[in-house]
């Protein structure tokens, strides 16, 4: 469904990505793992076609993502964001319903509020939750509103960046299994960005790691704990000592 062969970016004197090849099947779930500033999110936006590669390519369904209908290229896509990037002065339906509401996707306003409210039912929020606004959420209900808008569209290809973060281990553990879930019943082709090893053990099909702007090692989750790369034994299990030089 993606794949990426010899993607190379830089910024400046800063080389982010220097030959990134990966393939992502679809209907399953990639994790990307790496420390924080190792291109994760370079990589995604190149994925999306936000940021141009300096060299390699990047195909989406065997057609390279610069090519064709911008509009319905990314229509094809949903994404959770990192923030929950909700709109402050639009209330819940509303942000849920974004894409239904405008652009391609346009739909009549009270049909765009229906299928808001049945995408906050199936992230476990109740109706009355749609005319709230987003600062009258707890952080756990702002990011299932977040999940809920990334889904609205039923997208083929679905991008969760840290969809964990700032969340308590309760939280995260819902979070994580609404997205295995969601994954599983839309069929999408999922692509995860996160440090939290507890979401990689929960929704990953497929691990890859990405370090030094190339991919480490990547392979089946059921592979990775007895995987021989020292580089992915030092991240997963947090340790001090290793290749990966920590900053001081």
């Amino acid at each position: 469904m993606i794949a990426l062969s010899g993607v190379r970016k830089s910024f400046g004197s800063n080389a982010v990505l220097r030959d990134v090849t990966l393939s992502v099947a679809r209907g399953t779930s990639t994790v990307i793992i790496g420390g924080s500033g190792t291109g994760k999110s370079v990589m995604l936006k190149c994925i999306l076609g936000l940021v141009a590669p300096d060299a390699g390519t990047i195909t989406v369904d065997g057609r390279d993502v610069h090519e064709g209908d911008r509009d319905a290229f990314l229509a094809r896509f949903g994404m959770l964001f990192q923030g929950g990037a909700l709109f402050d002065s639009l209330p819940v339906w509303q942000n849920v319903a974004f894409r239904l509401l405008r652009g391609p996707l346009k739909r009549p306003a009270a049909e765009a509020r229906d299928i808001a409210v049945e995408k906050l039912r199936r992230v476990g929020l109740k109706p009355e939750v749609a005319d709230r606004l987003p600062a009258e959420l707890s952080g756990g209900m702002q990011k299932r509103v977040g999940l809920a808008r990334a889904i609205a569209a039923e997208p083929e290809i679905i991008f969760f960046d840290e969809p964990t973060t700032g969340l308590d281990p309760i939280m995260a553990g819902v979070i994580n299994d609404l997205i295995r879930e969601i994954v599983t019943e839309m069929g999408a082709t999922a692509m995860t960005i996160t440090h939290d090893m507890s979401s990689v053990r929960a929704i990953a099909d497929t691990v890859a790691m990405l370090h030094d702007g190339v991919i480490q090692w990547t392979g089946p989750i059921g592979e990775m704990d007895a995987a021989p790369d020292p580089y992915l034994q030092q991240f997963i299990h947090g340790r001090a000592e290793g290749p990966i030089e920590a900053v001081r």
